[in-house]
């Protein structure tokens, strides 16, 4: 980016402004890029805690914290500056999931599921793609109904309703 801004700055300063606009369209890419990189980082982190609560059918204070860190960071990235627009759109997460994410997400899971007792095929083979993919939309529709201050409450209650949240809210093991 630095060659950029430099290239950025002697264009303005010969006055060759076409040139200039195309390098700020080029540093603008750069940075959703960027940004869309970090989504899919704790997107992936969202969907091995939700893969590790599905097979496992429990939820420990340390996943509940993942889940809860990652859809407050993905609310937080995925708002433009002009905090009316989104960089992905409520309806376009199941694609990015399904297209880009979920597999990756899978192979880093099968490490930690039971102590990683799966190897990232034969957990491809249990996880049933579609309850995680739900889950983790309706955990990122969220993002789009309540402010970051309502958010931790909200995520804690529907933590309650995944797989072991009865007891994670209990405080039972």
């Amino acid at each position: 980016m630095t060659q950029e801004l430099i290239d950025l700055k002697k264009s303005i300063l010969e006055g060759r402004y076409a040139d200039a606009l195309a390098i700020v369209d080029e540093l603008e890419g750069m940075s959703k890029q960027a940004i869309l990189r970090n989504i899919q980082a704790y997107l992936r982190i969202l969907l091995i805690h939700l893969i590790k609560n599905q097979v496992e059918q429990r939820l420990t204070g340390s996943w509940a914290n993942s889940i809860r860190n990652s859809i407050r960071e993905i609310k937080s990235l995925n708002i433009k500056d002009n905090k009316k627009s989104y960089y992905i759109n409520l309806g376009e997460w199941e694609n990015l999931i399904e297209e880009e994410v979920i597999e990756d997400a899978i192979a880093d899971a099968s490490d930690e599921v039971m102590n990683g007792v799966y190897n990232q095929f034969q957990l491809s083979e249990i996880v049933d793609r579609n309850q995680i993919i739900q889950t983790a939309l309706k955990f990122l529709a969220l993002t789009y109904s309540y402010s970051a201050k309502e958010l931790s409450a909200v995520l804690a209650e529907n933590l309650t309703q995944l797989s072991g949240g009865e007891d994670w809210k209990a405080g039972r093991r």
